[in-house]
């Protein structure tokens, strides 16, 4: 006991083990122990380090499917410390899956709160659903504002909510736009305080918040957009956006730093593709979502979708069309949250690490 009392008493020590815990339920649990290990847990530099070394996980994704339906399909395996936070994510739908005279769409998810549209006879009704408190119910976004253009009354307009993260908050932005062109499917994305949005044949129109300013980049050189060909995706590691785009087996992913388009990776699928047997092999590789800083991208060809993990050079089979799905699935993934929302701790301050508790794991255990 001396020992190990001098080994929890250390500051430095203590910061090192907790950082091992690996995962945020993990050291949500190890925070409870005491006020010293909260301390510790919750500090912001030690935050910092920990989603360096341990970067949030992509626990699964949300897919409207059937009838209007929302589901949550998880990746898998998953460690046995997700078990539980993945089976809430799925059993928390049951509400709308229960109503199916409200048709219900997920429009996106981020750091837990999923983005819903519902239809009903009084009208569409935007909200937000929090995955981790789904007793608290749905958040109500107010009406958004008609646009007074009158050409994006024309049919060929389509509109973006995104969302951005402001402290404890999230505000949330609709974008009006024509697409580059009538069958695309770009997403405008929400990057370092700035809205970069898919514009024409290779341009990109950049609205910078802060300075209340707009600017036009273009595509890499030789570059259009075609058919679900390319992506941006969020920076959170580097200032500027990413791109993502794939040509017949070939993808690529550019940076955009502010000034000019760097070429960061190019990954050759053909190899990889040949490990899976696709019912329509002569069918077209097309992008459906990518994740923050380029670390994934899911990627549709024929019935199949399958998850590309840009970091570690994986794909996996993660979802098959059933009859009675939309030609066009698209995926919002969800992300282990991050930061972890630390609980007030009641006990006594006094108290150290060397506390005998025992604590319930979110399995019960």
């Amino acid at each position: 006991m001396a020992a190990i009392s001098k080994v929890l008493e250390d500051d430095d020590l203590l910061s090192e083990i907790l950082l091992r815990t690996v995962f945020t339920t993990t050291l949500l649990n190890s925070a409870l122990v005491c006020t010293r290990w909260l301390a510790h847990a919750s500090n912001r530099a030690f935050l910092h380090r920990f989603r360096e070394i341990h970067p949030p996980r992509l626990l699964g994704f949300y897919i409207n499917k059937g009838q209007n339906t929302p589901h949550f399909i998880p990746i898998l395996p998953q460690p046995r410390e997700l078990t539980a936070v993945i089976r809430h994510a799925a059993s928390s739908l049951g509400t709308y899956q229960r109503v199916p005279s409200v048709p219900t769409y997920i429009l996106g998810c981020r750091n837990g709160n999923v983005l819903i549209r519902q239809h009903d006879k009084i009208g569409t009704t935007f909200a937000v659903h929090n995955m981790v408190c789904p007793e608290r119910g749905m958040d109500i976004l107010p009406p958004f504002p008609r646009p007074q253009s009158p050409y994006l009354f024309d049919g060929t307009a389509y509109s973006r909510i995104m969302s951005k993260e402001e402290g404890d908050a999230l505000s949330y932005f609709l974008i009006i736009q024509q697409p580059p062109r009538p069958w695309s499917v770009l997403k405008s994305v929400l990057s370092n305080n700035k809205i970069y949005v898919p514009a024409g044949w290779s341009n990109i129109i950049v609205l910078d918040l802060a300075a209340s300013s707009f600017s036009i980049i273009e595509l890499p050189e030789g570059m259009e957009y075609g058919e679900r060909n390319t992506i941006l995706s969020q920076a959170d590691d580097v200032a500027g956006v990413y791109l993502i785009h794939v040509k017949k087996f070939q993808l690529r992913i550019w940076l955009h730093n502010g000034y000019t388009w760097l070429l960061m990776d190019t990954i050759y699928l053909r190899e990889m593709f040949a490990d899976f047997s696709v019912s329509d092999s002569n069918a077209s590789l097309l992008i459906n979502q990518a994740g923050d800083n380029a670390e994934f991208v899911f990627l549709d060809m024929g019935r199949c979708t399958f998850l590309l993990d840009i970091k570690r050079r994986t794909m996996h089979k993660v979802y098959e069309k059933e009859d009675g799905d939309k030609f066009f699935c698209e995926i919002h993934p969800l992300m282990m949250i991050w930061p972890p929302v630390f609980p007030a701790h009641k006990g006594d301050p006094t108290r150290n690490g060397m506390l005998r508790l025992k604590i319930k794991d979110m399995d019960g255990h």
